[in-house]
């Protein structure tokens, strides 16, 4: 019998109470070798000056293995040769509450290769993987077969404001639908900000893809639609339009490039602030330099524990008594960056555009640096950050439930250690 999975139980609780449930989706976004090739599993510690050498695909895929064990994600997100091995061969995730998903398609602007020059021309539809290939490893599955494999998908779309190309991508999402519904297959949808826009001006971007998602999805059935959205956070307005207009439209946030640790835990922190219900972090989570601790901040993010700064400051902690050389400083870790809006890491914006906005939608970045002091005031304290500094508090007991909205920052950083210290042996 295989076990319950936390996404199930989390977008039936969503559904049941939309407008009160702190459920959120957690995503690993392992499907990279759909998109950039042998540079996929990210740079090998081997790495020397000048040289670039990266991880072998059995590397990446060990790390999908310790993070699905770990069990702190509710998805975890490969390209389907991968599930064809973890999930379908070695049967992975039969006693896991993680649910296994495939990229079910890879368009033309996820074709980041070396020395081409995809992502710059308006995303073209295409598939290389198969439903069959997906839920049973094979072609012409049978009904019994169907859940060998993985039965999530993700399906990813770019509108670029260009009627011919936008139509076709509109087209084949509805094709995809059609066969996906008949074998009982479930999607996830990720709409990509343009890669090549057509007469639409940077600040009308959020408009323009709120709008889509809402026009696309207004004709189809229950039955047809995603489960959820995997979108680029276009900042607290953006986010609290889509969430109003359909409340049971779960919304998701991707993570885009690997930035800085503040950059991701930022992210994740606002997105959920303004009603964001998902998170998908790829190379954010490949890039840091020990992804299971990385992974742990995260959900302690989501699941509204800590705050992005604490986070930063403790994952430095886990580091170090790790001996792990991290690739920052602390300091330069703790500073937040422009966020990619694309998977090819182009902007909308056009050249000569000023791209100083940080990742909360609002404000530049040396706004930010200013705000930035690592005790989780995010410069609200009348007096700055010398003000009061927190006084001890012992460690809180790990057993208990702890209500966060009670407790201090110091309280909340010793419960933290407690149960870090528990998860790493440290």
């Amino acid at each position: 019998m295989l076990m319950q999975k936390t996404l199930d139980q989390k977008l039936a609780d969503m559904h049941a109470n939309p407008a009160t449930s702190r459920a959120f989706i957690l995503a690993d976004a392992k499907d990279a070798d759909m998109a950039f090739g042998v540079a996929a599993p990210g740079q090998s510690p081997e790495t020397h000056a000048g040289e670039a050498r990266f991880k072998s695909l059995a590397e990446y895929r060990e790390q999908i293995r310790e993070i699905v064990q770990q069990g702190l994600v509710d998805i975890m997100l490969m390209s389907a040769s991968s599930n064809d091995l973890l999930t379908i061969r070695e049967r992975i995730f039969d006693m896991s509450a993680v649910t296994p998903a495939a990229r079910a398609n890879d368009a033309s602007d996820v074709f980041v290769v070396r020395g081409g020059t995809y992502t710059a021309e308006p995303s073209q539809p295409f598939r290389t993987a198969t439903l069959d290939h997906i839920q049973c490893g094979h072609v012409d599955c049978d009904d019994a077969e169907r859940t060998r494999g993985a039965n999530l998908g993700l399906y990813s779309i770019t509108l670029n404001n260009r009627l011919d190309e936008d139509r076709a991508t509109l087209e084949a999402y509805r094709q995809f639908r059609i066969e996906a519904e008949r074998v009982g297959f479930r999607h996830f949808l990720e709409v990509f900000n343009p890669n090549a826009p057509h007469g639409i001006e940077p600040g009308d971007v959020p408009a323009f893809i709120n709008d889509h998602i809402a026009r696309t999805l207004a004709g189809v059935a229950a039955a047809g639609r995603p489960v959820f959205l995997k979108v680029v956070y276009q900042g607290p307005r953006a986010m609290e339009e889509l969430v109003h207009f359909d409340p049971h439209l779960v919304v998701g946030v991707l993570g885009g490039s690997a930035g800085t640790t503040h950059d991701a835990f930022k992210l994740l922190h606002d997105a959920r602030k303004y009603g964001a219900r998902a998170a998908l972090f790829g190379r954010k989570i490949n890039h840091s330099e020990c992804q299971l601790a990385f992974v742990q901040f995260l959900r302690m993010l989501a699941d509204g524990e800590i705050e992005p700064a604490e986070g930063v400051r403790a994952y430095h902690g886990v580091l170090e008594r790790l001996k792990i050389k991290p690739r920052r400083s602390l300091a330069a870790d703790l500073e937040l960056t422009d966020a990619a809006v694309s998977y090819g890491e182009t902007s909308a914006a056009p050249a000569g555009t000023s791209t100083t906005k940080s990742i909360t939608g609002g404000g530049t970045v040396s706004d930010a640096k200013k705000k930035n002091c690592g005790c989780g005031c995010e410069g609200k304290k009348p007096g700055g950050c010398n003000d009061k500094k927190p006084t001890a508090a012992p460690p809180a007991d790990p057993s208990s439930p702890p209500d966060f909205s009670r407790m201090t920052t110091a309280e909340k950083r010793a419960y933290q250690q407690a149960k870090r210290d528990r998860i790493f042996g440290v």
